[in-house]
């Protein structure tokens, strides 16, 4: 028998971060998003219940609990407000991508520093294209946005290394039409030197399905708010004698809204599961990366439609989520980037079938 129930401690870990999404995050959401920040008490709340350290490992200040424990908090952060999950966790991706090439060392080196100084934050760029360049110890490159208004580390990916840059970062800040609560940022440096360069090809894939998995945490948790929500809508608006989710074509809707989200949870929790037990984990990462990236339109778009004229109002979330979602479509590349790591795993198959075919039909 498969058992998907989660053990206590995880289970005490995801009951903390709701309770913490559901008092301090969802009823200030629109709040968070006019100032594009986060009060410093809340900020402080967060880091001292240890959000932004639960996959650490226990020598550097975290809580060891893996990968896994990451996505549990991160969805439910999410539920909230994404914007807000993001500036909650202000080194992100950057610590597992750190540890990854340099080990626990790295992240004593290069993270410590970060942590003694109020408001800092390290943001990671994948270059998935090699568009950033570099001219010996000097890195040039560009991010149209990024949900940040701060950057104090900045960690390039690639996918055979990593570089560190902690100078050099020009800023200009953009309007943001997603996850304005964490800032919204074009990011560029030009020959900024290098403080930190790895070479490691193995080490930057389980770095980027780290990060993709975070970004997959996001996605679910805001997709499960705004198919939640259109859903308990459609149960009290009532329309011809009876709620609307109570026609056969809207409750078909909001049943694949809901078996969308499990979709993507599923894959999501499967990758965290592999980055835990130690297994390859790219393509299944990415993989849960395009699940989330596609149904999050799907179901964004679907939970405004449910609403009416109404989903576009500011009275009701489901326009932001909408714009939550369309926005973290956008990092890492988003699904076509994921792509390039999935396509050969989801083509391995056939071609392995079509050999086995070939070859026994030349047998008989």
């Amino acid at each position: 028998m498969i058992d998907f129930a989660l053990d206590e401690e995880l289970a005490l870990v995801a009951e903390t971060a709701q309770r913490f999404s559901d008092e301090q995050l969802l009823p200030s959401q629109r709040a968070f998003e006019a100032q594009r920040a986060l009060p410093e008490a809340l900020r402080r709340e967060a880091a001292q219940i240890g959000f932004d350290r639960i996959d650490w490992p226990e020598s550097a200040g975290g809580a060891g609990l893996g990968a896994l424990a990451r996505v549990l908090v991160t969805e439910r952060l999410a539920a909230g407000c994404p914007g807000a999950a993001l500036a909650l966790q202000p080194i992100g991706a950057v610590a597992q991508a750190l540890r990854a090439f340099g080990g626990e060392a790295a992240l004593q080196r290069h993270l410590q520093p970060l942590l003694a100084r109020p408001d800092a934050r390290a943001a990671l760029v994948f270059d998935a294209r090699g568009q950033w360049t570099s001219d010996g110890d000097a890195l040039s490159g560009h991010a149209a946005w990024l949900p940040t208004d701060r950057v104090d580390l900045l960690a390039v990916l690639s996918r055979d290394g990593l570089r560190l840059v902690t100078q050099g970062i020009v800023l200009t800040e953009v309007p943001g039409a997603g996850l304005r609560a964490a800032g919204a940022s074009e990011l560029r440096v030009d020959r900024a030197p290098v403080e930190a360069a790895w070479t490691d090809p193995a080490a930057a894939a389980l770095a980027l399905a780290h990060a993709r998995v975070q970004l997959a945490a996001l996605l679910v948790g805001q997709m499960h708010a705004a198919a939640d929500y259109s859903r308990r809508y459609a149960l009290e608006r009532v329309a011809f004698g009876k709620p609307i989710a109570h026609h056969q074509a809207l409750a078909f809707l909001i049943v694949d809204m809901h078996s969308a989200v499990d979709a993507a949870r599923q894959l999501l929790h499967e990758a965290a599961w592999r980055l835990d037990a130690g297994r390859p984990a790219l393509e299944a990462a990415a993989t849960a990366l395009i699940e989330a990236t596609e149904n999050a339109v799907f179901i964004g778009a679907n939970a405004v439609q449910i609403l009416g004229g109404a989903g576009f109002m500011r009275d009701y979330p489901v326009e932001k989520q909408l714009r939550e979602l369309r926005a973290l479509g956008l990092l890492l590349g988003g699904a076509d980037a994921a792509r390039d790591d999935a396509l050969p795993a989801a083509i391995a198959a056939p071609i392995d079938f079509l050999a086995t075919t070939d070859a026994t039909t030349q047998g008989a």
